[in-house]
């Protein structure tokens, strides 16, 4: 998405963030002297575990029922009239085609009808800059490391806008892979929660240990396939032996969780230490993981690093991190026009630098 450029000098700004990128309605107020006014979630997870997913099309209705009232809520609780606001945010990708656009058509078109400018946000960067709505922020430069349902990537962030692509999963995400694991033991819609939650009853003695996928050679890629296969493996032999009760379930489900934290927090020292940095930001869905947490933290610890995220609602899809990220380039000047462009994929490093003039 190619951005314009206000021909004015902004010295503050009232920015409403739109978020409905996939399963999650985000309505938030940022103010850019004062901080976050207000903010509101919307969750479709019931909505969507019957089905063991989202469901694209029930994604889409229901942001364009949800939206507007939420919008309506989140400016009583900031007691603002619309006519206060300074711009509006919406997310224009990646996510769900049908769902960014019932977002952005709201967006866009409310931004219209108050003459204030409007703004694409990157839903990855969103996720980036969540951490900078705490008290507690990283200095840039640092390594960002995404993990959500759809995503598993390293970024060097050198400012807003200037990223650089470390590693990926080839495969599937990490949120992806507790999802499929979940559903393998019987565990409901979304997975990563339901794993985290069984693994606390798991004995960490019970012999269970699944690979660390590639851990063992160079580089900063990802894959979870492997592991998922080794997890349906080891859940289909202990049907056949008729053991697959609830106990194992749990020890199978700390194995998993295990694996998964283990080879990312391997994957984040070997990128700090090659890029020579100190910092790590963990953002999207399961940087609310306590176990990734925890040992992030202890692994860091022993290089003198340190690791910063958002609280836990503003870890999954939310509008705070929406409104935040696009006060940053609203007041650089940057804003989108009034033809919408969505896009289910957009790399971040398209993005235009926060310094674009």
């Amino acid at each position: 998405m190619r951005a314009n450029y206000l021909l004015i000098e902004i010295a503050s700004m009232k920015v409403l963030g739109l978020e409905t990128s996939c399963d999650e309605t985000g309505i938030a107020i940022y103010d850019t002297e004062n901080g976050l006014l207000a903010h509101k979630i919307y969750s479709q997870i019931a909505q969507h575990a019957e089905y063991g997913g989202v469901v694209p099309e029930l994604a889409s209705r229901d942001h364009v029922r949800k939206t507007l009232p939420l919008i309506d809520e989140v400016l009583q609780e900031a007691g603002m009239a619309k006519n206060q606001l300074d711009a509006i945010a919406y997310t224009s990708g990646p996510g769900l085609v049908g769902a960014l656009m019932a977002g952005a058509t709201i967006g866009r078109s409310l931004a219209y009808a108050l003459s204030i400018p409007a703004l694409g946000v990157h839903h990855m960067e969103g996720h980036l800059l969540a951490p900078m709505l705490e008290e507690s922020q990283p200095e840039m430069p640092f390594v960002a490391l995404l993990v959500s349902g759809g995503h598993t990537q390293l970024v060097r962030v050198d400012g807003i806008g200037e990223y650089r692509l470390l590693g990926q999963s080839l495969d599937d995400a990490a949120g992806e892979a507790f999802d499929k694991a979940a559903k393998m033991i019987g565990l409901p819609y979304p997975g990563g929660p339901q794993i985290a939650a069984l693994a606390k009853q798991g004995n960490p003695q019970s012999g269970l240990k699944f690979p660390r996928p590639m851990t063992d050679r160079p580089g900063l890629d990802f894959s979870f396939s492997g592991l998922k296969t080794a997890f349906l493996t080891a859940i289909h032999a202990a049907l056949d032996e008729e053991r697959c009760d609830e106990q194992f379930k749990a020890d199978a489900a700390l194995a998993f969780e295990t694996a998964v934290v283990d080879t990312l927090v391997i994957k984040c020292r070997r990128a700090l230490e090659a890029e020579g940095l100190k910092q790590l930001i963990i953002a999207g869905g399961v940087s609310a993981n306590l176990r990734l947490r925890d040992q992030l933290e202890k692994q860091l610890r022993k290089i003198n690093g340190r690791v910063f995220y958002a609280r836990p609602e503003f870890c999954t899809d939310n509008g705070a991190m929406i409104a935040y990220a696009g006060a940053q380039r609203l007041m650089n000047g940057q804003s989108s026009g009034l033809s919408l462009s969505i896009r289910a994929r957009w790399p971040l490093s398209e993005l235009p630098s926060i310094k674009a003039s």
